[in-house]
Order: C-alpha cells, then sequence, then structure tokens
C-alpha cells in the first residue's frame, strides 16, 4: 500500500539559507512521525511545505496519492490555482504554536466556519459535528465562549478540534504545546493521545521527548535542513547512531 505522505528529495531555501536539503520521508498510513531537532533545522519548514503553506524549489509531497499543491504534465510540475490547492489543503488539518483563531467568533463558531464555508456543510450538521468534538477535546461547556476568554490549553484544544472538524486524512502539529504554561501541556498532549488511539495519521514537531517517545511509531531527527537519523523510538532513544543526534538528545533528555 502507498504510504499517506511520500516526500522526496525536497529542497526549500529562504535567499541563501537553505531551510531543506534533499528531504525524503515516507508515512505510513495510521503511523505517528514525530520530528524532533534544533531550532532552526527545517521541521517547521518541512510541514508548511506539505500543507503548500510554503512552495517547494525542487522535489515532490504527496498527500493519498495527490500531490500536494502541484499537477504534473509530462515531467513538468505546474503550481495549482488558489482555489484547487485550497481544495487539496482542506484534507490536511494543521495546528499551529499559536493558535490563530478568529476572536470575533465563538468557539463553536470557529469550528464550523470552515465545514460551511468550504465543504458546504448545513449549519445544522456542521454545528452536531462541533459540539461532538468539543465533547471529544473536552469542552463541551465552552462553546459560547470566547477565545479571549479561554486558557492557553483551551485554545489549543478548540484550534484542534477545529482542524478536525474537516474530517481530516492527516493531521500536522507544529509544536503545539510551545507556547503554553507548563501546567497546560498535558490537556493538549492528552488529546493528541487520543488522536494516536483512534490511528489517525499525524506528523508531529515536538520537544516533547516524553511524546515521542511513548506515541511515536517512527521519531526522525533534523538538523540543518536534513534527516540525520530516523527510527523507532526505543531504537532512537536508546541507541543514536548520529553522533549529531547523541548530542542533541544529551541535552535535552534530562
Amino acid at each position: 500500500m502507498a504510504p499517506m505522505v511520500r516526500i522526496q528529495d525536497v529542497r526549500k531555501s529562504y535567499g541563501s539559507q537553505e531551510a531543506l536539503r534533499g528531504v525524503s520521508l515516507d508515512v505510513r498510513r495510521g503511523e505517528v512521525v514525530c520530528l524532533i531537532g534544533p531550532s532552526g533545522s527545517g521541521k517547521s519548514t518541512l510541514l508548511r511545505c506539505i500543507n503548500h503553506l510554503d512552495t517547494v524549489d525542487a522535489g515532490s509531497i504527496l498527500v493519498d496519492g495527490e500531490l500536494v499543491g502541484y499537477r504534473r504534465k509530462g515531467d513538468t510540475l505546474y503550481e495549482l490555482s488558489a482555489a484547487e490547492a485550497a481544495r487539496r489543503r482542506a484534507a490536511i488539518g494543521m495546528v499551529f504554536q499559536q493558535f490563530h483563531l478568529f476572536p470575533h467568533m465563538t468557539v463553536l463558531g470557529n469550528i464550523i466556519e470552515a465545514p460551511v464555508g468550504v465543504h458546504r456543510l448545513p449549519v445544522a450538521e456542521a454545528t452536531a459535528r462541533a459540539r461532538a468534538l468539543l465533547d471529544r477535546v473536552g469542552l463541551a461547556d465552552k462553546e459560547r465562549a470566547y477565545p479571549a476568554e479561554l486558557s492557553g490549553g483551551q485554545q489549543q484544544r478548540v484550534a484542534i478540534a477545529r482542524a478536525l472538524a474537516m474530517e481530516p486524512k492527516l493531521m500536522l502539529f507544529d509544536e503545539p504545546t510551545s507556547a503554553l504554561d507548563p501546567e497546560l501541556v498535558g490537556e493538549v498532549l492528552s488529546v493528541m493521545r487520543g488522536l494516536v488511539n483512534d490511528g489517525m495519521t499525524m506528523l508531529v514537531v515536538t520537544h516533547e521527548m516524553a511524546f515521542a517517545r511513548d506515541a511515536a511509531s517512527q521519531v526522525v531527527f533534523m538538523d540543518r535542513g536534513e534527516i540525520l537519523e530516523s527510527g523507532e523510538p526505543e531504537q532512537l532513544f536508546v541507541s543514536p547512531r548520529h553522533e549529531r543526534t547523541r548530542a542533541f538528545l544529551s541535552r535535552v533528555l534530562v
């Protein structure tokens, strides 16, 4: 069976800075891949390229067999129109470091906005789905609240529910707990562990090593725009093969 995500020799630069230097990675359906490594190693850029928030300079990314952001004609790739790119992006949920909720909308309004506006889902059906998701993330009593009335952990759980409302086939998490106070991290990780148990395909950029060790099926270590090492959590955390991986883990595993 073809992988859910196939990344082949992807390169991305910002001016003279090479953010991704020939990255290749397969993610199987139902697999949870945690991307770890120092800041500036290209982890977040890779997620943004998967979701076509950033365009690649070379290489290709396929999600469920479809090119992300492009169509192929012969040996040439052509960028999709904004509307077609948005249609394909709708199948990929993304949760950012910051919550990016609409401050003028209630929690319920934030969650139903895209299903109604993009998928043309009837409001009643979108509302029922949103309420089920709020119950799932432990916020059933907050549907009428506004983002400013919520804690950071609650806002991030709303952001997860909003992404799930589009019924994505793939979820991307870009350091979803990095902006949270330490006591709020656990409630977000608990929701993410629930998605793991449900078999959601996930790519997670994280500094939460305990989560990566417990929840991931594959851990990928990146540095300076390259994948230096990948493997099952036990192998990578206990017996890393690359010296750079060992040096990084020696500083973060305390």
